[in-house]
């Protein structure tokens, strides 16, 4: 059992940094469901989603994807793109809580905040460059 968890953790993680990978060469340049089949990719496998969640997460996170279109390409202030994509993550995540379990839900929310934090450390990391 502990070397499943060890394995998935590492796919999981090499998902992830792909997927980083993929943000930092340029997701303005990638389509919305090229970004959303990546997303539900990485969500199958961490989230141990069944057929019926995975097609149901598919369609939300395309979805959103192509929602999440504008705020990528736009060139408003940062503020204002934030504050467009916090509200469509807010949307999003209320979908997602009705298809997913309590437990895969609490996982997702985790996931999705070691990812703000790991983002967070980036910009300190190049802010503390700068100067």
């Amino acid at each position: 059992m502990k070397k499943v968890k060890t394995t998935i953790t590492g796919i999981f993680c090499l998902m992830l940094a792909a997927t980083s990978a993929f943000a930092q060469s340029g997701i303005k340049q990638m389509p919305a469901e090229q970004r959303a089949e990546l997303l539900t990719l990485r969500m199958a496998t961490s989230l141990k989603l069944d057929s019926a969640q995975k097609e149901k997460v598919s369609r939300i996170n395309l979805k959103y994807a192509q929602k999440m279109d504008p705020v990528i390409q736009g060139t408003g202030s940062k503020m204002s793109r934030f504050k467009a994509f916090r509200s469509i993550s807010i949307e999003k995540e209320a979908e997602l809580k009705s298809i997913l379990t309590k437990e895969q839900f609490a996982q997702f929310q985790q996931q999705q905040q070691e990812m703000k934090d790991e983002l967070r450390a980036r910009r300190k990391a190049g802010e503390s460059l700068k100067n």
